[in-house]
C-alpha cells in the first residue's frame, strides 16, 4: 500500500476516534433518561409518543417481555413494508407510473429491512416508488437500526446490573435511539449531502440526449435523506442500484469521505457507551482498540490479485506442453515434433539434446499423465548438460532435475 493511501486511512481512523468519547457519553446520557441538549426540542415529542402508544416510560420490561415486544414490532414491520410494496402502483407518490413489486421480491426485500440485514435484490430506480422509498424502506432503516441499538443497550443493561430482572423498555428505547440519536445525525447529514450534489426532490426522472444523440433516462427523487439514514444505521438499501457507487449517492471524494465516516461513528461510540454505563469507561476504550486492531489490520492482508511474491497456478494448456519463463543458464529438451507426438521415444529413451539449443529456451517439464503437461518451477543450472542425468520416469526434461521441483 502507498503512503497516501495510509494517510488517507489514518484521517479517517482519526475522525472515528475523535467522535467516539462525545458520542458515546450522549448515547449514554439518553438510554439513562438523563437531560441533554436536545431534550427540549424532542421531549415533548416523545411523551407525545408514549401517550399514543400508552407506553409507561418508568415501566420496565423482563428480558423475555422486552424480546417479545422486539419481535411483534419486527412483525408489524415487516407487513407494513411488504404491503407497501405490493399496494404500489395504486399508492400517490408514484411519477414514473411503476407497477406492484413481484411477491417474492416484496417478501425478500421487507423480511431484509425489517432484520436490519438490508439485502438489496432490486434496483431501486427502477422498482421502487418514492412513496415505498420514503415510507417503507427509509422508515426501516431508522427503525430496524434504533432495534439493534436498543438490543445492545439491554445487552450493556444486563452487563452493568448484573442481578437486576430488567433491561430496560423496548418502546423506550426504540423512541429515545430514534428521536434524539438517528433522526438529528440524519437531518444534519442529509443537509451535508444535498449540498455536496446529492438528490432530494420529488420530480420525475429526467429525459436527456447524450452527445451521440441517443435517449438516456436520468434517475433523481428523494435521495440523500435515504442516504443519511442507509450509512448511520450500517445499511444496505441505497435509493439506486449501486448504491453508493452511484455518483447522484457519492459524488465526488468529500461525500465518499463523510459516508464512511457515518458508516462506523455510532458502532465505534457504542464502545465508549458501554464503558460509561458499567461505570468502567476502559474497558469501552479497550473494546475500541480491538476494533481499530482488527481494522488496522484488515488492508495489509495479502490477496490474490495483485500478489506479486506468489504466482497463480495456471491451468493446464490444451497442448502437450506449457512453456515457462526462460531459463537463462539451462540446456534443456527442446520440442520439435507438433502437438499431437509425444517427447519420448517408444523405447522409453529420451531424445538427445542437439547443439543448436539456446540458453534461453523455456524450461519445460512434461509429466505422462494423461497426456497432460505442467510447468515445472525456475530451475537455475549449469551452463553442461548431460543426456545420463535425465530422468525418463518422472518426466522431467531438463538436466539435472534433482533440483527441478514438480509443481504437477
Amino acid at each position: 500500500m502507498t503512503m497516501n493511501g495510509w494517510i488517507q486511512i489514518a484521517l479517517y481512523a482519526a475522525l472515528v476516534t475523535v467522535c467516539v468519547k462525545p458520542l458515546g457519553i450522549f448515547m449514554a446520557k439518553v438510554f439513562e433518561g438523563e437531560r441533554t441538549f436536545l431534550t427540549p426540542v424532542f421531549r415533548p415529542v416523545e411523551r407525545t409518543l408514549y401517550a399514543i402508544g400508552g407506553v409507561n416510560e418508568k415501566e420496565e420490561q423482563h428480558w423475555v417481555t422486552y424480546t417479545v415486544a422486539m419481535l411483534l414490532f419486527s412483525i408489524v414491520s415487516f407487513l407494513a413494508v411488504y404491503a407497501l410494496q405490493r399496494l404500489q402502483g395504486l399508492l400517490p407518490f408514484n411519477p414514473q407510473g411503476l407497477g406492484a413489486v413481484s411477491p417474492d421480491s416484496s417478501f425478500n426485500t421487507a423480511v431484509s429491512f425489517a432484520t436490519n440485514t438490508n439485502w438489496q435484490g432490486y434496483g431501486g430506480e427502477t422498482t421502487m416508488s418514492y412513496l415505498v422509498q420514503m415510507a417503507g424502506l427509509t422508515v426501516q432503516n431508522f427503525v430496524s437500526a434504533a432495534t439493534g441499538i436498543a438490543l445492545a443497550i439491554a445487552l450493556i443493561r444486563g452487563f452493568a446490573r448484573r442481578s437486576a430482572k430488567t433491561v430496560g423498555n423496548f418502546w423506550v428505547d426504540l423512541t429515545r435511539c430514534t428521536l434524539y440519536i438517528l433522526l438529528p445525525m440524519s437531518i444534519v447529514l442529509t443537509l451535508v449531502l444535498v449540498g455536496l450534489g446529492v438528490p432530494q426532490n420529488l420530480g420525475t426522472y429526467t429525459d436527456a440526449t447524450t452527445l451521440e444523440g441517443a435517449k438516456q433516462v436520468i434517475a433523481q427523487g428523494p435521495a440523500a435523506s435515504q442516504i443519511a439514514i442507509k450509512q448511520l444505521g450500517t445499511n444496505g438499501g441505497g435509493f439506486f442500484n449501486v448504491n453508493s457507487a452511484h455518483p447522484f449517492e457519492n459524488p465526488n471524494a468529500i461525500s465518499n469521505l463523510i459516508e464512511m465516516w457515518a458508516i462506523l461513528v455510532i458502532s465505534a461510540a457504542l464502545t465508549y457507551t458501554f464503558g460509561r454505563m458499567v461505570k468502567n469507561t476502559r474497558q469501552g476504550w479497550a473494546i475500541f482498540a480491538v476494533m481499530g486492531v482488527l481494522y488496522l489490520a484488515g488492508p495489509d492482508r495479502p490477496s490474490p490479485i495483485g500478489r506479486k511474491a506468489r504466482a497463480i497456478r495456471p491451468l493446464p494448456q490444451p497442448t502437450w506442453i506449457a512453456p515457462q519463463a526462460p531459463c537463462k543458464r539451462a540446456a534443456i529438451w527442446r520440442a520439435r515434433r507438433s502437438a499431437s507426438e509425444s517427447p519420448i521415444r517408444p523405447s522409453g529413451q529420451p531424445r538427445r539434446p542437439t547443439p543448436r539449443m539456446a540458453r534461453s529456451i523455456p524450461c519445460m517439464t512434461v509429466l505422462r499423465r494423461s497426456a497432460e503437461s505442467y510447468p515445472s518451477s525456475i530451475c537455475n543450472w549449469g551452463r553442461s548438460s548431460s543426456a545420463a542425468s535425465v530422468r525418463a520416469f518422472t518426466g522431467c526434461c531438463c538436466s539435472r532435475s534433482s533440483r527441478c521441483s514438480l509443481r504437477g
